[in-house]
């Protein structure tokens, strides 16, 4: 936005002719050269409209920023100190950026936005996003299966949630044994059975869970599925990497 010099500046200057100044950049306007006739130092309505729609739009940005940043960091289930770490910005920046009181310069909305994983548009988004719709066929599902054959998992999954979030529709026929290596530290495994029973083992102890029950166990040590019954088992597996510790 241009504004008029004030009073101070007027002395010596030549009769119908404007002056500016903008980021410390001067320039004029001659109205005997360009016809212009409009007073100076009076902002039109037209730019006034126009100023109160960028300071709306702004207020509106800044509120839908810190509403995002916060639901971003609660479904990724980190504190302020943990984005503060991942994100090298400030925890109380981040915390007076969820309240809406302050605004932060492009480089802190980039840094959050990389420890949130997702694109400064997404962050910087203000209407409602359109429905999220995405199907991956029978043949497109990858399928991981046991070193002794009789045990698989079909990765149902998002990929992009793979780091924290995993889903499994796990099937395993009589017999079957899947031995995992233990996950990242407060790792939580959640076993729902739909057929037939299985046998969870987590260093040293063991623990049955049947078709509608649901078995959860820290999965940060070794841990072994078996099927010990005499038919096939299916299961829904949800592995949380980024649960919160478990003492």
């Amino acid at each position: 936005m241009t504004r008029a010099f004030g009073d101070k500046a007027a002395a010596g200057r030549r009769p119908g002719v404007r002056y500016f100044e903008r980021k410390r950049i001067s320039c004029r306007i001659d109205s005997e050269r360009t016809g212009a006739t409009k007073a100076p130092g009076i902002m039109g309505v037209e730019g006034q409209d126009k100023q109160k729609m960028l300071e709306a739009g702004a207020l509106a940005l800044s509120g839908q920023l810190g509403a995002t940043v916060q639901r971003l960091r609660k479904a990724y289930n980190l504190s302020l100190s943990e984005l503060s770490q991942q994100s090298g910005v400030a925890k109380s920046i981040i915390s007076q950026i969820e309240r809406n009181e302050t605004n932060p310069t492009l480089a802190t909305i980039w840094r959050l936005a990389q420890a949130l994983d997702v694109s400064i548009d997404r962050v910087l988004q203000t209407t409602e996003e359109e429905p999220f719709l995405e199907k991956t066929s029978k043949a497109d599902t990858p399928i991981l299966v046991s070193n002794d054959g009789k045990c698989r998992l079909a990765i149902i999954g998002w990929i992009k949630t793979v780091e924290w979030l995993q889903c499994y529709e796990f099937s395993a026929d009589p017999g079957g044994a899947l031995e995992s290596d233990a996950h990242q530290r407060g790792s939580v495994e959640s076993l729902s059975v739909r057929e037939g029973e299985l046998e969870v083992e987590v260093a040293g102890a063991t623990s049955s869970v049947k078709a509608g029950e649901t078995l959860r166990y820290r999965c940060d040590k070794p841990h072994v599925i078996r099927n010990l019954g005499k038919t096939p088992a299916q299961a829904t597996m949800v592995c949380i990497l980024r649960a919160a510790a478990m003492e």
